[in-house]
Protein backbone atom coordinates (compact mmCIF):
# COMPACT_ATOMS: atom_id res chain seq x y z
CA UNK A 1 0.00 0.00 0.00
CA UNK A 2 1.44 3.40 -0.88
CA UNK A 3 0.49 6.69 0.27
CA UNK A 4 0.57 10.18 -1.28
CA UNK A 5 1.13 13.70 0.54
CA UNK A 6 -1.56 16.20 0.88
CA UNK A 7 -1.07 19.42 2.19
CA UNK A 8 -2.23 20.08 6.23
CA UNK A 9 -5.58 19.67 7.21
CA UNK A 10 -7.95 18.47 9.24
CA UNK A 11 -8.28 14.88 8.26
CA UNK A 12 -8.96 13.53 11.96
CA UNK A 13 -12.29 11.51 10.62
CA UNK A 14 -15.14 10.50 11.90
CA UNK A 15 -15.97 12.94 14.06
CA UNK A 16 -19.79 13.67 16.00
CA UNK A 17 -21.74 15.99 14.53
CA UNK A 18 -23.26 17.52 17.68
CA UNK A 19 -25.39 21.14 18.39
CA UNK A 20 -24.67 22.68 20.50
CA UNK A 21 -27.16 24.78 22.68
CA UNK A 22 -26.32 27.95 24.24
CA UNK A 23 -27.60 31.35 25.93
CA UNK A 24 -29.21 32.24 29.04
CA UNK A 25 -32.82 30.73 28.91
CA UNK A 26 -35.03 28.84 26.41
CA UNK A 27 -36.04 32.34 25.18
CA UNK A 28 -33.07 33.33 24.89
CA UNK A 29 -31.10 30.45 23.01
CA UNK A 30 -29.49 28.98 20.50
CA UNK A 31 -28.12 26.26 18.31
CA UNK A 32 -25.22 25.74 16.74
CA UNK A 33 -24.08 22.32 14.58
CA UNK A 34 -20.05 21.42 15.86
CA UNK A 35 -17.79 18.50 14.98
CA UNK A 36 -14.73 19.83 16.08
CA UNK A 37 -15.81 18.48 19.64
CA UNK A 38 -14.41 15.01 21.98
CA UNK A 39 -13.06 14.44 25.78
CA UNK A 40 -10.06 16.11 26.92
CA UNK A 41 -9.85 14.44 30.40
CA UNK A 42 -12.30 11.71 32.27
CA UNK A 43 -11.68 13.19 36.36
CA UNK A 44 -12.31 15.81 36.00
CA UNK A 45 -14.53 15.20 33.68
CA UNK A 46 -13.85 17.62 30.78
CA UNK A 47 -14.56 18.07 26.94
CA UNK A 48 -14.26 20.93 24.18
CA UNK A 49 -15.50 22.65 21.42
CA UNK A 50 -14.26 24.77 18.60
CA UNK A 51 -16.06 27.37 16.97
CA UNK A 52 -15.81 30.33 14.78
CA UNK A 53 -15.39 33.91 16.81
CA UNK A 54 -17.46 35.16 13.70
CA UNK A 55 -20.42 32.66 14.44
CA UNK A 56 -23.66 33.99 16.33
CA UNK A 57 -23.10 31.36 19.31
CA UNK A 58 -19.59 32.71 19.83
CA UNK A 59 -20.34 35.50 21.69
CA UNK A 60 -23.67 33.29 23.44
CA UNK A 61 -21.30 30.80 25.24
CA UNK A 62 -18.11 33.58 25.81
CA UNK A 63 -21.30 35.79 27.36
CA UNK A 64 -22.87 32.97 29.69
CA UNK A 65 -19.36 30.80 29.59
CA UNK A 66 -21.66 27.53 29.35
CA UNK A 67 -23.16 25.30 27.17
CA UNK A 68 -25.20 21.90 26.29
CA UNK A 69 -23.45 19.62 23.59
CA UNK A 70 -26.20 17.60 22.36
CA UNK A 71 -25.39 13.79 20.09
CA UNK A 72 -27.41 13.65 17.35
CA UNK A 73 -29.38 10.81 15.50
CA UNK A 74 -29.87 10.01 11.86
CA UNK A 75 -33.64 11.24 12.86
CA UNK A 76 -31.74 14.72 13.49
CA UNK A 77 -29.45 14.34 10.58
CA UNK A 78 -31.39 16.75 8.26
CA UNK A 79 -31.84 19.27 11.48
CA UNK A 80 -28.11 18.95 11.93
CA UNK A 81 -26.93 19.99 8.66
CA UNK A 82 -29.70 23.30 8.70
CA UNK A 83 -28.41 24.74 12.36
CA UNK A 84 -25.25 24.52 10.54
CA UNK A 85 -25.25 26.32 7.43
CA UNK A 86 -27.97 29.32 8.58
CA UNK A 87 -27.15 31.31 11.22
CA UNK A 88 -29.33 31.96 14.20
CA UNK A 89 -29.19 35.95 13.38
CA UNK A 90 -31.16 35.18 10.84
CA UNK A 91 -33.39 32.90 11.99
CA UNK A 92 -35.09 30.82 14.77
CA UNK A 93 -33.54 27.57 14.77
CA UNK A 94 -35.79 25.88 17.23
CA UNK A 95 -38.55 27.12 14.90
CA UNK A 96 -37.08 26.14 11.53
CA UNK A 97 -35.74 22.32 12.71
CA UNK A 98 -38.67 21.45 14.55
CA UNK A 99 -36.35 20.00 17.51
CA UNK A 100 -37.81 20.91 20.84
CA UNK A 101 -35.77 23.27 23.48
CA UNK A 102 -35.77 21.92 27.20
CA UNK A 103 -34.62 24.29 30.11
CA UNK A 104 -31.13 22.92 31.15
CA UNK A 105 -31.20 21.56 34.84
CA UNK A 106 -28.04 22.81 35.94
CA UNK A 107 -26.93 25.56 33.41
CA UNK A 108 -29.28 28.56 31.95
CA UNK A 109 -29.43 27.21 28.14
CA UNK A 110 -31.57 24.66 26.88
CA UNK A 111 -30.68 20.94 26.01
CA UNK A 112 -32.56 19.32 23.24
CA UNK A 113 -35.41 16.93 24.07
CA UNK A 114 -34.67 14.80 20.91
CA UNK A 115 -31.01 14.06 21.82
CA UNK A 116 -30.65 11.06 23.02
CA UNK A 117 -27.78 12.73 25.31
CA UNK A 118 -27.40 16.06 26.75
CA UNK A 119 -23.70 16.58 28.16
CA UNK A 120 -24.65 20.27 30.40
CA UNK A 121 -20.92 22.38 30.49
CA UNK A 122 -19.17 25.20 32.04
CA UNK A 123 -16.71 26.80 30.40
CA UNK A 124 -13.07 27.20 32.32
CA UNK A 125 -10.85 28.01 29.28
CA UNK A 126 -11.10 29.71 26.01
CA UNK A 127 -7.98 29.26 24.17
CA UNK A 128 -7.31 31.47 20.50
CA UNK A 129 -6.43 29.00 17.55
CA UNK A 130 -6.41 30.10 14.80
CA UNK A 131 -10.00 30.29 12.44
CA UNK A 132 -11.48 28.97 16.22
CA UNK A 133 -11.50 29.30 19.43
CA UNK A 134 -11.11 26.33 21.99
CA UNK A 135 -13.77 26.35 24.47
CA UNK A 136 -12.52 23.91 27.25
CA UNK A 137 -15.35 23.19 29.93
CA UNK A 138 -15.81 20.81 32.95
CA UNK A 139 -18.82 18.47 32.16
CA UNK A 140 -21.22 19.38 35.31
CA UNK A 141 -24.24 17.17 34.14
CA UNK A 142 -25.81 14.61 31.96
CA UNK A 143 -28.95 13.93 30.53
CA UNK A 144 -29.67 10.49 29.24
CA UNK A 145 -32.47 9.26 27.31
CA UNK A 146 -34.48 6.46 29.53
CA UNK A 147 -35.69 4.47 26.81
CA UNK A 148 -32.00 3.95 26.12
CA UNK A 149 -30.86 2.51 29.38
CA UNK A 150 -30.82 -1.33 29.78
CA UNK A 151 -33.23 -1.94 32.60
CA UNK A 152 -30.78 -5.19 33.32
CA UNK A 153 -27.33 -3.64 33.67
CA UNK A 154 -28.46 -0.14 33.55
CA UNK A 155 -26.05 0.90 31.44
CA UNK A 156 -26.65 3.30 28.38
CA UNK A 157 -27.05 2.11 25.11
CA UNK A 158 -26.25 4.49 22.44
CA UNK A 159 -25.23 1.91 20.15
CA UNK A 160 -29.41 1.63 20.16
CA UNK A 161 -29.87 5.26 19.15
CA UNK A 162 -28.80 5.60 15.18
CA UNK A 163 -25.95 8.18 16.48
CA UNK A 164 -24.78 10.01 13.43
CA UNK A 165 -21.22 11.10 12.62
CA UNK A 166 -19.42 13.50 10.32
CA UNK A 167 -16.51 12.82 7.89
CA UNK A 168 -15.19 15.38 5.36
CA UNK A 169 -18.35 16.52 4.07
CA UNK A 170 -20.54 13.75 4.52
CA UNK A 171 -23.07 12.40 7.39
CA UNK A 172 -22.69 9.12 8.50
CA UNK A 173 -24.86 6.46 10.52
CA UNK A 174 -22.36 4.66 13.31
CA UNK A 175 -22.31 1.22 12.35
CA UNK A 176 -21.98 -2.15 14.27
CA UNK A 177 -19.57 -2.65 17.08
CA UNK A 178 -16.41 -5.01 15.88
CA UNK A 179 -15.10 -5.28 19.45
CA UNK A 180 -14.86 -4.07 23.22
CA UNK A 181 -12.48 -2.96 25.14
CA UNK A 182 -10.07 -5.12 26.19
CA UNK A 183 -10.84 -7.46 23.91
CA UNK A 184 -7.72 -8.09 21.96
CA UNK A 185 -6.36 -9.20 25.04
CA UNK A 186 -8.70 -10.87 27.20
CA UNK A 187 -7.86 -14.43 27.64
CA UNK A 188 -10.02 -17.04 26.06
CA UNK A 189 -12.24 -19.92 28.21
Amino acid sequence: MSKQSWRPGTMVYPVPAVLVTCGKSVEDSNMITVAWTGTICSDPAMCYISVRPSRHSYDMIKDSMEFTINLTTVDMARATDWAGVKSGRDFNKWEMTGLTPVKGEKVACPYIKESPLSIECRVKEIIKLGTHDMFIAEVINILAEESLIDSDSGAFRLDKAGLLAYSHGAYYELGKEVGRFGWSVKKKK
